[in-house]
């Protein structure tokens, strides 16, 4: 796993107070409605952890970050919060009936995952990856990210990371749209719980956070505005065991 991948622990409380959750309809399509036993890989802060709780599914959760680990512990005292990563998962063969991925296959290595999932994955099983993305179809996120750079995954119509076969059935995508209400003041928050911005140097960190005060301050959308709606966009890819 690269140094991006893990370097989120150093942020770990910030990420998960300003990070989005994901909706309950992203959720919905992933897993549909009946309820099932769920390994939240990748699991972060927990932020995924919550919304598949909430819709009644049994969770067990993996995350190689202990730092991170630490806050979805204490998040979910009840959920088994486990170290470990996609490539190397610490459950049983057939022990879930899904595997889902939230802000976090982009990570992976496909050729060590793909059969790490698969095996602990029953008959049958899911595997779902979804990301939230912000919407750059309103004015001002679209300025956002011409700062920050683009999100970068998720949103194509065809699965972009490479083959899933033998392992599973070809990845069909779902879209829903969500906003998630944000102060103002805290738009740079979300660029610093970034892995870009975590691993950037002095100068580019004080570059990033210039300009977004900058847009902050100055923006019609934004200026003068104690919270903002930011639009987001989840997606959704979904497959089968094989």
């Amino acid at each position: 796993m690269s140094t991006s991948a893990l370097s989120f622990g150093s942020a770990a409380r910030l990420y998960d107070a300003v990070r989005p959750a994901y909706p309950a309809r992203a959720v919905a399509l992933a897993l549909g409605a009946a309820p099932v036993r769920v390994l939240d890989l990748g699991a972060g802060t927990g932020l995924l952890t919550g919304v598949l709780r909430a819709a009644g599914h049994e969770v067990v959760a993996v995350e190689p970050d202990g730092q991170m680990r630490a806050v979805a512990a204490e998040r979910h005292p009840d959920v088994r919060v486990l170290a470990g990563s996609a490539e190397d998962i610490p459950l049983p063969d057939g022990s879930v009936d899904a595997v889902v991925v939230g802000q976090a296959y982009h990570w992976f290595t496909p050729r060590e995952a793909l059969p790490q999932i698969h095996r602990v994955l029953r008959e049958d099983g899911v595997l779902a990856a979804l990301w939230n993305i912000r919407d750059d179809r309103t004015p001002w996120v679209a300025a956002l990210s011409g700062i920050v750079g683009d999100e970068g995954y998720g949103l194509e119509d065809a699965w972009p990371y490479g083959p899933v076969a033998p392992w599973f059935t070809e990845p069909e995508r779902g879209l829903t749209e969500h906003a998630v209400t944000v102060p103002t003041g805290r738009l740079v928050d979300l660029v610093r719980s970034r892995s870009s911005y975590l691993t950037a140097d002095a100068a580019e960190r004080a570059r990033l956070d210039r300009e977004i005060g900058e847009l902050a301050a100055t923006d019609p959308a934004l200026a003068g505005r104690d919270s903002v709606e930011m639009p987001y966009r989840t997606c959704v890819y979904r497959m089968r065991r094989a």
